[in-house]
């Protein structure tokens, strides 16, 4: 304390006052002194107590009133006029109405916060409320003590003072939680809109807008409301800072905000959370250490490292070291040298020197009391808090998980783990977080169920679900072939099947059933990724939150919580039907499952009952949430990959899939009835790859032993399939409704949502078509005589047909369809018979001149028969291997045939045996001799003239046999398809006959 003043000294001595007098005491100067403010003494009952205030000039010993100059009067001022008295009047009755409304609201400010302090609890408590513990017990659902929270000496909490704290923590808090905090009188209306302005830039909470005082004020003297989102809870919480602020030195406040935060992981207090997570003393930390600490106490669980929260953890680190490097305690090259230190550091979870029953659970059930409802069970008051557990299933899933990963030592298995929800209500029935809590070799003390790993191809039911959605259904065709799918700049995605075979044309049912791969993904490419976040984030699933996923996410490409996988299953489970624990979308308690069924007070009142969900949202269709529950309980589609028996098969109905992922590292499955939902995971706490070990072999034992042992005694339910669900036929090869022509045999009864039935029957392969017997080609106007009509496979994927054709792929003896049709380009047949002419008559060696062309030619033969309609035919010529354009195409000797009527025929074949005709018909009629009336000796008989020869010349005849009486057919190996009939050709004009079909 300063000394006082000689001044001072003869006031006090000479004006002998009360405190309370010394403003208006007379005062010691004489005229032209200088006027020195007065001393105050403080009252308390102002905040400016003890600060100088000015002496005003009415009572400075120097003051001199105004006075009227001397001389001549003053002339009076004009009148105003009346406008103006008029305005000046109301400019000074608002000037009285404003000062008289400023003190009212200053008034009720003053009077609002005295009421308000005086129902506040006293800041002097703040001390004494901050190192009162309290013991809580928490039980099974039945009743049975699994635990007892008490003050957590021996390095779990330990109070120490401010200057056995490192600064960079120190530094590290300011700067994170309350930049100025040295200087704001408690609350900071500042720091509030700077935290709204990170959160709007940073896309989440970076620094809170409370101030550490705040903060102290809502956990140690406001205990009941410190989970209240409202305003008048914030009112009382600034209004109780600044009374802390004013009562208690800096130092203090923050000293006990430092030994009361949670910091996670049972810590409480810097200097438990030094020990906990780097085994030091709260004073050696350094700024890696401590830029770390500060970051978790916003929230402790999110960024648990021994729960999977290692990398937003160290993304919280390095905001703190931003926030650090803006208000200038490190440099930017020391920020990054503290980031790299814990990025390559390994975090060890501490060991608790007891044995507890189900210690993941009890870890995780005290860590969600603490978080979701804000509650500290070691003090403030004792809570009877009674889990979800069932003891009698946490007992046989922890042996099951023991003895069967044991039995996997060979596979380089060391660890499992295992989760069971109550579908009905979200219930956690049995969580084991590994195979041993308390082997340190194996990390035993990592919950597994609470981290982050790939699923496998666990996730692909979500997939389907999102594709039924967008009208796919449990009959959609997907060919499972080699498949590119295209990576940008990078090499195109080819993925494989777990057993390295491609399995041609799949039914959905079968793809999902049998955990085809291919088809998995091109479900995604159908549906897109976003679609497929989407539903995992509809079911619950928090962790898919990057933008750089690809198709393999439906492969088991991104990390998943075996626990928030579980609770998806479990809303397959019931329909499509998501429970919730509240009904505030933005609150933390907006899970699917919960370990907590009640909470108790020390006077017995129930402070949070969780006996049934506060809410129930139908996130899926139910239909369609039915139709993926009964393709994975159906035992018969999956029997192609996993065999008639298998561990997915229970002794009731169960609906079940697995996953696995690349270099075995993670094996799961996860299933459920209608009782009970459960997931498996096997593989090794540290990510290293087992030795050849799928989920089926994997998790699936576990998860059967566990399921058959949970359900005895329980009666067998079937799944209710749900209103909206319909049963079809269909055929089993296209998945469409069959058409006349689909096989009876692959007929078979699918189930559809009665919104997206299959294809109808004319999409199905199986079809009538008309085909160019010639070009191939699908017959059309371009190419109409020579059709066939055929039942023949229509498949329009040109991938599929080429995997069919190279493959040698079973259409049950039918032809592929050809998918293109006759054009003006199509090269078709043309046999013309141009001489002899229609009903033209001839005789002798007769030149038969035409065109016979076609595609692929072969050969074309030369026939005769008698009459318009030929019961048999009499050979001509041939086989001829070239053929004819407008030429001759043989020679007919008619000299040996009796007068009459007859029919020509040229037939020609081509390469694959297709053969097509041309026909005249025309009169063999022999010359007519003419009477002589007189003889002359030297006179000639007259005959008919014989046909002229082509022009383009003869070609070497063929011996023609000559033909007995009436022509006997002759025998040809000209196939004719069934079921087109051979129609009767009728003469053209012009000699050309029409084409035979």
């Amino acid at each position: 304390m300063e000394k006082s003043s000689d001044w001072e000294k003869a006031t006090v001595s000479s004006h002998p006052c009360d405190p309370d007098d010394v403003e208006t005491s007379p005062l010691p100067w004489e005229r032209g002194e200088a006027t020195d403010p007065s001393p105050r003494v403080a009252t308390g009952m102002t905040p400016t107590v003890g600060l100088p205030r000015p002496i005003p000039p009415p009572q400075r010993a120097s003051y001199v009133p105004g006075q009227v100059p001397s001389g001549e009067p003053r002339q009076p001022r004009r009148a105003p006029s009346e406008q103006g008295s008029c305005a000046a009047s109301a400019f000074f009755i608002a000037a009285v109405v404003i000062v008289v409304l400023f003190f009212l609201a200053f008034a009720a400010v003053v009077t609002g916060y005295a009421v308000i302090a005086a129902q506040l609890p006293p800041p002097e408590e703040l001390i004494n409320r901050q190192s009162s513990f309290f013991s809580s017990k928490i039980y099974d659902r039945n009743g049975i003590l699994l635990y007892e929270v008490i003050d957590p000496q021996g390095g779990r909490r330990t109070y120490v003072t401010l200057d056995r704290i490192s600064s960079h923590l120190v530094n590290a808090t300011i700067a994170t939680e309350d930049a100025d905090f040295y200087s704001h009188p408690g609350f900071n209306p500042i720091a509030m809109l700077r935290a709204i302005y990170y959160a709007l830039t940073e896309g989440e909470v970076v620094s809170g807008g409370s101030t550490i005082t705040q903060q102290l004020a809502r956990i140690i003297l406001l205990p009941e409301e410190r989970f209240e989102r409202s305003g008048w809870r914030k009112v009382k919480e600034i209004i109780l800072a600044y009374e802390i602020t004013r009562r208690y030195p800096r130092t203090t406040i923050l000293e006990i905000y430092l030994n009361e935060i949670n910091y996670g992981s049972l810590a409480y207090g810097v200097q438990a959370a030094s020990e906990t997570y780097f085994g030091v003393d709260a004073a050696d930390l350094t700024l890696g250490q401590a830029s770390f600490l500060a970051g978790l106490p916003q929230s402790p669980f999110t960024y648990d490292v021994f729960s999977g929260g290692r990398e937003r953890a160290l993304a919280r680190q390095q905001d703190v070291l931003r926030l650090m490097v803006e208000q200038g305690y490190v440099s930017q090259a020391e920020a990054d040298a503290a980031a790299e230190e814990i990025a390559a550091y390994e975090f060890e979870p501490p060991l608790s020197g007891e044995t507890i029953p189900a210690p993941h659970f009890v870890v995780y059930a005290r860590q969600f009391v603490e978080e979701m409802y804000q509650l500290s069970l070691y003090r403030e008051d004792s809570y009877r808090i009674y889990t979800t557990l069932d003891v009698e299933l946490q007992e046989a899933a922890e042996g099951i998980v023991a003895d069967h990963v044991a039995a996997l030592a060979d596979h380089d298995a060391t660890s499992g783990a295992l989760v069971a929800i109550d579908p009905d209500t979200g219930h956690i029935l049995a969580m084991v977080g590994s195979a041993d809590f308390y082997d340190e070799a194996i990390d035993g003390q990592v919950n597994v169920a609470l981290s982050e790993r790939q699923p496998g191809s666990s996730i692909k039911p979500l997939t389907y679900l999102a594709a039924f959605e967008q009208g796919w259904t449990p009959s959609t065709l997907i060919w499972d072939i080699r498949t590119e799918f295209p990576d940008g700049a990078n090499p195109a995605y080819v993925p494989r099947n777990y057993d390295d075979e491609f399995h041609g044309p799949v039914l959905l049912r079968y793809a999902l059933a049998n955990s085809y791969n291919i088809p998995a993904v091109k479900a995604l490419q159908f549906v897109g990724v976003p679609a497929l976040r989407e539903m995992a984030a509809r079911l619950g699933i928090t962790t898919l939150t990057r933008d750089d996923y690809g198709l393999s996410l439906t492969l088991g490409g991104g990390e998943v919580r075996l626990l928030e996988m579980t609770a998806a299953y479990a809303t397959f489970a019931n329909s499509g039907a998501r429970v919730f624990y509240s009904a505030d979308p933005a609150s933390p308690l907006r899970v699917s499952y919960t370990p907590i069924l009640r909470i108790e007070d020390s006077e017995g009142n129930v402070i949070v009952d969780n006996s049934e969900p506060v809410d129930k949202e139908q996130v899926a269709n139910p239909a369609l949430a039915y139709l993926i529950t009964h393709i994975l309980a159906d035992e018969h589609a999956r029997e192609t990959e996993f065999g008639a028996t298998n561990p997915l098969e229970l002794s009731r109905p169960a609906a079940a899939k697995t996953g696995t992922t690349d270099d075995y590292r993670d094996a799961w499955t996860i299933g459920y009835t209608p009782d009970l939902v459960v997931g498996v995971w096997v593989g090794n706490a540290d990510n290293s790859a087992m030795d050849d070990l799928p989920g089926s072999r994997g998790a699936g034992p576990i998860w059967n032993a566990f399921m058959e042992f949970a359900h005895q005694g329980l009666p067998v339910r079937d799944f209710v399939r749900p209103d909206g669900v319909v049963e079809m036929e269909i055929c089993a090869d296209s998945g469409t409704q069959p058409s006349e022509y689909c096989p009876q045999d692959r007929r078979r009864s699918e189930l559809f949502s009665q919104d997206s039935p299959p294809p109808g029957a004319e999409h199905d392969w199986y079809q009538m078509v008309q085909i160019d017997v010639f070009s191939g080609l699908r017959a059309n106007e371009f190419c109409p005589n020579n059709v066939q009509e055929r039942v023949m496979v229509v498949i329009s994927d040109p991938a599929a047909r080429e995997w069919i054709l190279t493959t040698n792929y079973d259409l049950r003896g039918l032809e592929l369809a050809p998918l293109e049709f006759c054009s003006g380009d199509t090269v078709v047949p043309e046999i013309w018979i141009t001489s002899p002419a229609p009903e033209e008559a001839v005789y002798g060696v007769v030149p038969v001149l035409g065109t016979v062309v076609l595609p692929n030619f072969h050969h074309y033969e030369v026939q005769y028969g008698v009459g318009g309609n030929p019961q048999g035919w009499g050979w001509i010529s041939g086989p001829h291997l070239s053929p004819v354009q407008d030429g001759r195409i043989t020679e007919w000797d008619t000299t040996h045939l009796a007068p009459g009527l007859y029919t020509l025929r040229v037939t020609a074949w081509d390469q694959a045996g297709h053969s097509t005709e041309g026909r005249v018909q025309c009169f063999v009629s022999p010359p007519t001799e003419t009477p002589t009336l007189t003889p002359t000796p030297t006179a000639t008989p007259t005959v008919s003239p014989t046909p002229t020869a082509s022009p383009t010349g003869t070609p070497t005849a063929t011996p023609t046999p000559e033909p007995t009486g009436t022509p006997v057919p002759l025998p040809t190996d000209t196939p004719v398809p069934p079921p087109t009939e051979t129609p009767t050709p009728t003469p053209t004009p012009g000699g050309r006959a029409t084409p035979k079909p």
